[in-house]
């Protein structure tokens, strides 16, 4: 009897998680394992012309420059980003985990909505904000800044600034993650730090980074790798330029396989590009989680 309803606790289990797996398999695993075959084909994706060419793809990868400039910038966003990121998040969430603060719970609604607004929303607003004519300078002018400055034009601010949008748009959904770890700190042992005199920062500083540092390791990790993966923000706002100043992998691959800008589409040697950079993605993010584990082991011990 025991064994019966066990068995039918599984069946049960398995029915509630087949639709997840079938949109799984079906939006993300068979796209993966099309990619890995697309890579290995000299092919545009609109013809019937297919050749094999093996590693050809990825051996032309090596000596692109347009890819080496794309998977550098790629690298660059998430230097300008994920530190402010972090950063940020953190300090609105012990903000708004305060218990005193009135209408906390409003201030996290509205850090949050930019999480929940499309991209492409955000970047055509911000075009607007960020352009000559724009908020952004208008401000400036007010404190005697004279010349005009045109962040999304001039190849070495375009980069930063689109950074400083996409941390403004995702600080939000890392606030909360945050929140969820700050919500794991014992109070008790809050309080008994209060007793023995401890201030905001020593409390900040020995109970509760030691308790939320494997918390943040994850959400270290989640932000390094989303950095890397961005797309939809420089596509709106820059489309890779000025002058490819702020082409990252993601536009890098769209324009390579669909765009008609550079001629005729090569979905294989796209797939090639997607297929070694999400290689290098998956090694930062084991070298990344291997250090977390390690950082949380030496805390246990």
């Amino acid at each position: 009897m025991y064994k019966k309803r066990r068995i039918r606790q599984y069946i049960w289990c398995w029915i509630f998680i087949l639709p997840t797996t079938l949109f799984y398999l079906g939006f993300q695993g068979w796209p993966i394992l099309s990619s890995i075959y697309y890579s290995a084909l000299n092919w545009s994706g609109i013809s019937s012309d297919k050749a094999f060419v093996g590693l050809g793809n990825f051996k032309e990868l090596l000596s692109d420059h347009w890819f080496w400039n794309a998977f550098a910038n790629s690298f660059k966003y998430m230097l300008y980003s994920v530190p402010l990121l972090i950063i940020l998040s953190l300090f609105l969430a012990v903000l708004l985990n305060e218990k005193t603060l009135k209408m906390r719970e409003v201030y996290r609604t509205l850090f949050f909505l930019p999480v929940i607004t499309t991209a492409s929303i955000v970047g055509i607003i911000m075009l607007f904000i960020w352009s000559p004519t724009g908020a952004i300078n208008g401000v400036l002018r007010l404190f005697g800044e004279k010349q005009t400055i045109n962040f999304l034009g001039q190849a070495k601010l375009a980069l930063p600034t689109v950074a400083v949008i996409g941390v403004w748009k995702d600080v939000g959904i890392y606030m909360i993650y945050w929140l969820a770890a700050l919500q794991s700190v014992p109070q008790d042992v809050v309080e008994a730090a209060k007793i023995d005199g401890a201030g905001k920062w020593q409390e900040f500083r020995y109970i509760t980074v030691p308790i939320i540092l494997p918390i943040g390791g994850v959400i270290i990790l989640l932000a390094v790798i989303n950095s890397l993966k961005v797309f939809d923000i420089v596509q709106t706002m820059t489309g890779g330029g000025p002058f490819f100043a702020t082409d990252v992998m993601g536009t890098f691959v769209y324009r390579t396989a669909y765009a008609s800008s550079v001629g005729m589409p090569r979905l294989g040697y796209a797939s090639a590009a997607a297929m070694l950079f999400g290689i290098c993605v998956i090694l930062i993010g084991f070298v990344l989680n291997t250090l977390k584990s390690l950082i949380s082991k030496k805390r246990v011990d």
